[in-house]
C-alpha cells in the first residue's frame, strides 16, 4: 500500500464514519480505564454486559475499593480471566487513590505502572480520554495492518511504530478506531468480506482477491 492508497484508505473510512468511537461503554475516564483493563482477551459485548452493573455501583476508584475484591470478582465473572482482572482492577484503584488523588494519570509511564495496564491499554486511554494520537494495536489492527499492507510487522510494537509513521497526521487521532471497526466487521480473521469492502481497491490483499474472482 503506497502513500496515495493510504490516504484514500483513511479518507474513505473517515467519510463513512467521521467520528468513530470505542464500543466500550463508560461515563468517565476511570470507567474507560477499568473497561479497557477488563477487555483483554474478551469482547466489548461481554465487558459491557458486566460493567453495566459494576459501574452503576462504583464509578470512582474509591467506590470500587469499597465494593471489595469478592464483590468485584463476582460482578465480572462472565469476563475471561476475571479473577486476575478483578485483582488488577482493585490494585489499580489503590494506586489511583494513594498516588494520583483518585484521578487517572495522563502520562504513559504512570498508566503502564498500574497493575494490568500494558502499552495497548495505556494507548487506548491516552487516545480516547485525552485525545492523544496513539495507536492501540489489538488483534484486529494487527491483522488489518498486515493484510492490507498498511503496516506490516511480526509483533504489535513493530506494527504500532509503522502505523505512527505511515498514517497521515490528520487521521492519527481516529485511525485506531477505524482500523478496529474495519477488522471487527469487514476485514474479519477467517473470511474477510472483500466484496463488501469500501477500501478493497487500496488494499494489497483485497486487490489480489478481487482480481482472482473477477
Amino acid at each position: 500500500m503506497n502513500s496515495t492508497q493510504i490516504d484514500q484508505f483513511f479518507a474513505t473510512l473517515a467519510s463513512a464514519n467521521p467520528q468513530p468511537q470505542t464500543e466500550l461503554l463508560y461515563t468517565n475516564t476511570f470507567e474507560l480505564l477499568a473497561a479497557v483493563l477488563l477487555s483483554a482477551q474478551a469482547t466489548d459485548v461481554s465487558v459491557n454486559k458486566a460493567t453495566r452493573t459494576l459501574f452503576a455501583l462504583a464509578h470512582t476508584p474509591q467506590q470500587m475499593l469499597d465494593l471489595g475484591l469478592e464483590r468485584v470478582t463476582e460482578l465480572v465473572r462472565t469476563i475471561g480471566l476475571y479473577r486476575t482482572k478483578a485483582k488488577n482492577l482493585l490494585a489499580t484503584c489503590e494506586i489511583l487513590v494513594s498516588r494520583h488523588g483518585g484521578q487517572v494519570p495522563r502520562s504513559r509511564e504512570a498508566l503502564q505502572a498500574l497493575p494490568g495496564v500494558g502499552r495497548k491499554t495505556a494507548n487506548v486511554v491516552l487516545n480516547v480520554a485525552f485525545g492523544e494520537p496513539t495507536m492501540a494495536v489489538d488483534t484486529h489492527i494487527f491483522r488489518v495492518s498486515n493484510r492490507t499492507g498498511l503496516a506490516r510487522g511480526r509483533n504489535p510494537l513493530v506494527v504500532e511504530a509503522a502505523l505512527m509513521r505511515r498514517v497521515p497526521a490528520r487521521y492519527l487521532v481516529d485511525a485506531h478506531h477505524w482500523l478496529i471497526l474495519h477488522g471487527r466487521y469487514v476485514c474479519q480473521a477467517r473470511q474477510p468480506l472483500c466484496e463488501r469492502c469500501s477500501v478493497s481497491d487500496c488494499c494489497d490483499e483485497g486487490r489480489k482477491r478481487l482480481k482472482a474472482v473477477g
